[in-house]
């Protein structure tokens, strides 16, 4: 194995993007991606980052990503971390990258003294949801992932 984890820099933008499609395309989701270079640049790529971009290289090639950022857990008053994005190229999957890449994120939150890593994966996304049970990750019960956008934004604002 060759490979190499580590916090995205200035010149990933081509990295990140890739990937993020790439993901975009794997969750059938393109129609959705309206991600540009520059919105990489702005928002991971900053000196102040909205979001947080880890990529996992085998030789020169970035083969898989992680992005995220910081959350808090309020009643247990510690932070957490929490995984907007995690993809690995198909033809390298089954090579221990994925697991290495989402321990490098578990040791960035031990080091920051979170007491968590979360995350959301469609219901559809069976191998997905295997690999993250093999990882011994839990599905949170009790609670319902909700979203207001669109319309629905504008008309609670009104």
């Amino acid at each position: 194995m060759t490979l190499v984890i580590r916090s995205a820099r200035a010149g990933d933008e081509d990295a990140i993007h890739r990937l993020l499609l790439g993901l975009a395309e794997y969750e059938k989701l393109v129609w959705r991606f309206h991600v540009t270079h520059a919105d990489v640049k702005r928002d991971y790529l900053c000196d102040d980052p909205l979001i947080h971009a880890e990529l996992a290289f085998d030789g020169d090639e970035a083969v898989g990503l992680a992005t995220w950022f910081w959350t808090y857990a309020g009643f247990a008053a510690r932070r957490g971390l929490y995984l907007e994005d995690f993809f690995v190229l198909p033809a390298c999957r089954g090579k221990g990258y994925g697991t290495a890449l989402m321990a490098h994120l578990c040791r960035i939150a031990r080091e920051a003294g979170a007491i968590r890593v979360d995350w959301n994966v469609l219901d559809w996304n069976a191998p997905s949801i295997a690999y993250y049970e093999r990882l011994g990750a839990k599905r949170h019960e009790g609670s319902y992932y909700y979203r207001l956008e669109g319309e629905a934004m504008r008309k609670l604002m009104e």
